[in-house]
Order: C-alpha cells, then structure tokens, then sequence
C-alpha cells in the first residue's frame, strides 16, 4: 500500500489563535464542559483522524485576563472521552519533572486499558516559566537537568509497564489463582533522581506501553527523540527547517539502532481556509487584529525565559540582536530559535512577530484555499519534510470543521489520507509495532510454556 498521511487534530482552548475565543465560529461551551472536548473527538474518529492531542500547561500565565485557558487536566480528559470513541488515538501530555513516574505510569496503563490500546503519552519536561514553585521547587529547574530527569523517569516507566507479563492474570476461579506471581517482578530502580522498587499494581496494557510522543526540539530535545519518540510533533515556519530536522531526527534513530521508519515526525500546521485566498486572508487578519500585543509581548517573553521585550517599538523591524541567544535560554530553547531565525530571515516589526506568534505560537500557519492546504501538505510529505501533521485549527470548532469537510477529501483523492481505520489501536494507525516486554520476552515464554 502507498505510503499516507499520519493526521493528529492538536485541540488547544477554542482554537490556536489566541482571539479565537473571541470568534463567533468557536465553541460556546466552558473549557470546563467536557462535552466540548468529547464532540471534537467523534469528529476526529469520524474523519478518521490517527489522533487527538492534548497539552498541557502546569502554571498560570499573565495572558489569562485576554486569552482564553484553564481547561481541563490531560489525562482526567482522555479518560472522559475514551468511552465516547473506539478508533481514534487519544494523546495527553504528562510532564517528566512535576510528577512520579509510578503515578503516571498507573494513569497511563489504566488509560489504555479503558481504552483498549489507544492511548499515547506526550512526554515534556516543562519549561513554562511559575511551574516550579507550585511543585516546592524555588525556581524554573535547568533545561539540562530537566532532560536528565526525563531520561531517568521513561527508563524507570518503561519498566513499570514490563512488570507484569502479558500471561500474568490467570483469573483461574476453579482452582483459585487470579495470578502467576512468577510472572509479576519487582524492578528495584535506584537511580540519581527516583528510587522505585515496583512492580506496578496494574496488569500490562493492551499495547504494552502507551505510544511515546515527544515535542522538544533543542539539541537535547532531538536526542532524547531520537532515542525514545514513536511519534514527534514539532514546530517550522518553513518547509526546508522542517526537512532538516526530519532528515536529522531519522539519522540520530538510525545511528541508535532504531528503524527510522517507525519515528513520525509530525510538524504543526494552523490552517486558515477560505474559498478563496482573499477570504483566508481576511479571517486571518480579523484574528490578528483582535489580538493585544501586551498578551503577545507576554508570550514571547516566556519563550525566553522570561526576557524582558516592551521597551521595543511595536512598528520597529527587528533583528536577531534584539534577542537573547536562544542556546543560553532555560525554557522552550528550539521555539526561541525558530523565532529568531524567522526574524533573521523575514525582519519583521514586533507587531508583526506578534500577530504571526498569536496564530500558532511558533507553528507553521497558512491561510488559503483548501487546494492550497492540500498542497502544502502534500509537497512537504512528498519532499521528506514530514510523515503527517500536527493539525492546529485556529478556530475551533469551525475551521476543524472546513478542513474535515474541504481539505480531506482533496487528500483522500489523491490517495494521501485513509478514508476508514484498518486497526485498532494507536500502533496500529502509526504503523508500530508492541513493544516486547524487557523482563518477559516472547522467546522465554514460550521455553517456560513448553517445559510446563
């Protein structure tokens, strides 16, 4: 079969430009109302979608009185939702730095159970500037030291999940054995940052482990995914950064031991569609212009760790020395370089910037026709830019809505895009296959099973 399209829809407030709340295309229901959430789900699985993607933010920040947050926890949503759906794929983001690995690794198994083998987990390590101090920490932990952390936490989950082989639960009534203890073993981590004997107190999940996804794209980020990722979402304003970090992505993989073909590297794409490319445009532009450029000028401080920005001109062209150097930065270190190559590249003035950074925060957005959605997408899936997308509606549910109903069928005859699932569970829309587990391989099973 023709290699296709890996689509997840990326659901973020009421949409990824920050005034979408403001729109009267956006959903009318609290981002408390879980059935906002669970309606964008039936739509994903209607379409077929590999996914739907959740973030996560651990603080509050100063953008809150002009932009619309404080939805809904992840995890507490995908387990909402799961009984709502039965195909799509349901991604929360867990933070490696801000919780215990035991938790997290019983919510995720529990998840995937629920949902009988959909679940992912996008693993970050927090930058956002105010989240170490409501977790005891004096301040933001090093982008270094997060890193080491998170290597540490997924090394001692991984294990969790293996403790229990697939065979463990017997659930034999006649004879009174519910398990075999001899298939159950402790993992005993002792390690720099956590200590976790185990084992964990939930049987292995359908999929044996939830589908790794990752977002960081420092040099450190890019590491840590070419190591551990199944499934990368990332952030280019342009087609050629994109295929640089696809080609660097799959090397480091490959160099690991690992088949580059079973990492998808999923870039963000925030599509504004229009009947035609003026009517895009002028969406686009009534978006912008409903924006404040204090809340812009807020957000892009943090994503320099807190530099400061309001002593420069709104309608000044900028430069890179404007800037910190985005290596020194201790938070989102790759979205700060993307910013800056940007400016680098296009000299823009501040409100500009502002008004590009309030479309998708760092993504690539595009407005225009559902043709020429259609081949963006195509060009850098053919070009070796990306295996699929990160969909970032700006408004939801309206322009989710349009691409479902314009865009995809574009795709789909083209043959880029599945028109019904062919499995059912997360690996199998991403083409992956169960891990084994480290403790109870196959081929040591079947010696025991046989000598039984």
């Amino acid at each position: 079969m023709t290699k296709q399209l890996h689509l997840n829809l990326f659901v973020h407030g009421r949409g990824h430009h920050e005034t979408a709340w403001r729109h009267p295309g956006s959903t009318p229901l609290a981002l408390t109302d879980i059935r906002y959430y669970r309606e964008l789900a039936e739509k994903a699985e209607a379409a077929a979608f590999d996914s739907i993607f959740f973030a996560d933010a651990l603080a509050v920040s100063d953008e809150i009185g002009h932009v619309a947050k404080g939805g809904l926890e992840p995890i507490t949503i995908l387990a909402a939702i799961a009984g709502a759906t039965s195909r799509v794929g349901l991604i929360a983001t867990a933070s490696t730095t801000y919780t215990e690995p035991y938790n997290l690794a019983r919510q995720f198994a529990s998840l995937d159970h629920i949902s009988n083998g959909r679940v992912g987990w996008n693993i970050v390590t927090s930058w956002v500037q105010g989240a170490g101090p409501n977790f005891g920490y004096d301040a933001q932990i090093e982008h270094a030291e997060r890193y080491e952390r998170a290597t540490e936490f997924v090394e001692i989950a991984e294990k969790l999940w293996d403790s229990w082989a697939d065979d463990a639960v017997l659930d034999d009534r006649a004879n009174g054995r519910f398990a075999d203890t001899g298939r159950i073993r402790k993992i005993g981590h002792r390690g720099r940052w956590k200590s976790v004997a185990g084992p964990l107190n939930i049987s292995r999940s359908p999929q044996g482990r939830p589908v790794f996804v990752q977002a960081g794209s420092s040099a450190t980020g890019r590491s840590f995914a070419a190591r551990f990722a199944e499934a990368v979402f990332t952030a280019h304003l342009e087609k050629q950064t994109a295929a640089d970090f696809y080609r660097d992505i799959k090397t480091q993989a490959a160099a690991l031991g690992r088949d580059a073909e079973r990492i998808l590297v999923l870039p963000g794409i925030s599509p504004t569609i229009g009947s035609t490319e003026e009517e895009a445009r002028r969406l686009s532009r009534e978006l912008d212009e409903l924006s404040d450029p204090a809340v812009g000028l807020d957000r892009l401080s943090n994503r320099f760790g807190g530099h400061d920005f309001t002593g420069l001109d709104l309608d000044r062209v900028l430069s890179p020395d404007d800037f910190p150097d985005p290596r020194t930065v201790q938070a989102a270190q790759s979205r700060a370089a993307s910013i800056v190559e940007l400016v680098r590249r296009e000299r823009p003035t501040l409100r500009a910037l502002l008004h590009g950074l309030a479309g998708a925060r760092g993504h690539f957005a595009v407005a225009g026709t559902p043709e020429r959605i259609a081949d963006i997408m195509e060009d850098w899936f053919r070009s070796g830019s990306a295996d699929g997308f990160n969909v970032m509606p700006p408004i939801l549910p309206l322009l989710f809505d349009t691409f479902v109903d314009e865009v995809l069928p574009i795709l789909r005859r083209r043959g880029l895009f599945r028109t019904a699932y062919e499995g059912a569970t997360l690996r199998d829309h991403f083409g992956l296959e169960r891990p084994e587990s480290q403790f109870f391989p196959p081929a040591a099973t079947a010696q025991l099973r046989a000598a039984e």
